[in-house]
């Protein structure tokens, strides 16, 4: 199933945009789109960051203000009242984990990549919660943006374990903490 996502973009997208939508898709947002641009496409982390963090952020206003309509006009159909069961059940499992620490906790849940959690879930969990639109707004952005230097970060690790160089990005920081010791 990757292989072929990974085929239809790389084969009906250019590059840059190929990594923007995939990280508007729910649950591989930015934690395949990162990886995907940096190690797959070979783009440079100044163009790949940008477009993930984007892309990835795009959808959330949407969800945080027209989820609840939706969902309780889903309920009243017989095709989508399943689904509305189910995408509210995917909050409420969610839901414990955000109370108890407010926007912290929102805040961590996004910003941990790993499956189930994200900008998408974040958004999700927070508008059946009613957290405020635009602070929860915010801590997803910044939760999403730790999620993709911890992606970026991961991504690097792994060109390094795969090929035993370190990729540029990563030298030109080392170079520069290694300046900053050597004169102090």
């Amino acid at each position: 199933m990757v292989e072929s996502i990974q085929a239809f973009f790389q084969e009906n997208f250019p590059p840059e945009l190929a990594v923007f939508f995939i990280a508007m898709i729910p649950l591989i947002e930015c934690r395949g789109a990162i990886p995907f641009g940096l190690l797959v496409l070979n783009l440079p982390l100044w163009e790949v960051l940008p477009l993930a963090i984007i892309g990835n952020i795009l959808p959330v206003p949407f969800i945080l203000l027209l989820i609840r309509p939706v969902i309780k006009w889903f309920k009243r159909t017989k095709l989508f009242s399943p689904l509305a069961h189910w995408i509210e059940a995917k909050a409420d499992k969610k839901k414990d984990r955000v109370l108890k620490y407010s926007e912290w906790g929102l805040f961590l849940f996004v910003a941990i990549p790993i499956p189930g959690t994200g900008a998408w879930t974040g958004a999700l969990v927070a508008a059946l919660l009613d957290l405020r639109v635009k602070n929860a707004f915010f801590t997803i952005l910044f939760g999403m943006i730790c999620a993709a230097l911890l992606m970026t970060f991961g991504s690097w690790l792994v060109t390094f374990a795969m090929t035993g160089e370190m990729p540029q990005e990563l030298q030109m920081i080392v170079d520069y903490f290694s300046s900053l010791n050597c004169a102090a």
